[in-house]
């Protein structure tokens, strides 16, 4: 699996839930403060991340990942290759 794959799915994602431009969510992007993610929203995405990815992701992990780049980094340290 790629790094540039994942990242585009969870760019496509937020784009889309977020009703933001793609341009702007980049692998520093951050969730909350640069975003305005809700703990709604980032339910969301971890739901798509295990559905697409086959990984399980525990309610404390899911508070560690507050940026882009965090969350494709524990999707390429789960996902089955």
């Amino acid at each position: 699996m790629e790094r540039d794959e994942v990242m585009t799915l969870v760019r496509e994602h937020l784009a889309e839930e977020l009703e933001v431009d793609p341009g702007r969510i980049e692998e520093g992007t951050r969730f909350r403060e640069d975003l305005e993610a809700d703990s709604l929203d980032l339910y969301e995405l971890v739901m798509e991340l295990e559905d697409r990815y086959g990984i399980k992701v525990t309610e404390e992990e899911a508070t560690r990942i507050s940026t882009v780049g965090d969350a494709v980094a524990f999707v390429l340290e789960r996902a089955p290759a």
